[in-house]
């Protein structure tokens, strides 16, 4: 049986947690693109990271089978 391939696309985008369920960055991570009309306090929250949702968790362990 061979191996499962990565998406290194994905990958790159998700961590799991010492539980197992998947960590995600928030939407517009880091905030570079016309960052001048977003208030500073709307930057500071895209910078952190949240939990993915279980309908998506499934679908993410798929693609990252050994994350």
């Amino acid at each position: 049986m061979p191996k499962i391939r990565t998406k290194k696309s994905v990958a790159k985008r998700v961590r799991s947690t010492g539980t197992g369920k998947l960590r995600r960055m928030k939407e517009f991570s880091g905030c570079h693109h016309i960052r001048e009309k977003k208030s500073p306090n709307r930057v500071r929250k895209f910078r952190k990271t949240a939990l993915a949702s279980p309908m998506d968790e499934k679908r993410l362990k798929q693609l990252v089978p050994y994350v």
